[in-house]
């Protein structure tokens, strides 16, 4: 059975909802790592509508539901994740883009004491109690701050720790790391993987690419293995099923994180 990864959208546009290359990747990497992905997003009013030529909010928009923008990006196969069990899942991965701040959260209203929806603080709790992988782009880590944070003390990274974001994660009690910006960040302890993509405001989309494509195998992989794992008493042999031998481990920072780093490639 293909590994089930869960991609939480927040509406479409990376000012007003989920940054679309970075979704768009996400779930062309997920395919190509032989993932299923299962797109959803909470059924709630955009909280504002923005105009991505002048980057204006649009005052005078029709109000628009967030499933419904996100499901111009999923083609319309997207859930309503108050329907999404943590069982349905074997990994997690949310996009970057400001709807992670305004639809998923509002933490761009109330910053440093935001509040998580509640259908995205449950996913998060049980599939960290489950210790199922989650990867989170661009501006998502602020959600695992939040809710992981305090309970986890989870690693995570927005690229720099200088910026307003790391500053209130740190805060809201995670553990924040510099990466550069085709690297990512593993934290083995809690399986979750961050990286900056968008982040740098001089991205480029090869660069996004190479990172998110990273981020996706390296929760993909640990969700499959426990798939093909043998369970106890099962009499398989040991070893079948498995595909060759796992990564090397990468060099630990102090305290447990992992930066991965690999070859780049030519962009």
């Amino acid at each position: 059975m293909a590994t089930r990864v869960g991609v939480v959208l927040s509406g479409c546009g990376a000012s007003d909802g989920s940054e679309i290359n970075e979704a768009v990747l996400t779930l062309y990497w997920i395919e190509r790592a032989g993932g299923h992905a299962i797109c959803m997003a909470p059924d709630v009013v955009q909280g504002r509508v923005v105009d991505h030529l002048t980057g204006a909010p649009e005052g005078q928009a029709v109000p628009r539901r967030v499933l419904a923008e996100a499901a111009r990006i999923a083609r319309g196969r997207v859930l309503d994740i108050a329907s999404v069990r943590d069982t349905d899942l074997d990994a997690l991965i949310f996009p970057g883009g400001h709807g992670v701040a305004t639809a998923l959260s509002n933490y761009a209203e109330k910053g440093v004491v935001c509040e998580v929806h509640p259908e995205v603080t449950r996913l998060l709790k049980a599939m960290l109690q489950r210790r199922r992988p989650m990867g989170f782009i661009c501006l998502a880590p602020i959600l695992a701050a939040r809710v992981l944070g305090p309970a986890a003390g989870v690693r995570i990274t927005f690229g720099t720790k200088a910026c307003e974001e790391a500053k209130h994660a740190a805060i809201m009690g995670a553990d924040v790391r510099p990466c550069p910006l085709r690297e990512i960040l593993v934290d083995e302890k809690n399986r979750v993987v961050s990286t900056p993509a968008y982040m740098y405001d001089d991205a480029r989309l090869s660069d996004v690419a190479f990172s998110i494509e990273r981020l996706v195998r390296q929760v993909v992989s640990p969700a499959r293995d426990r798939q093909l794992r043998p369970q106890a008493g099962s009499g398989q042999p040991r070893g079948q099923g498995q595909r060759g031998p796992g990564p090397q481990a990468a060099p630990q920072e102090p305290g447990g994180g992992v930066v991965v780093r690999k070859p780049a490639r030519p962009a």
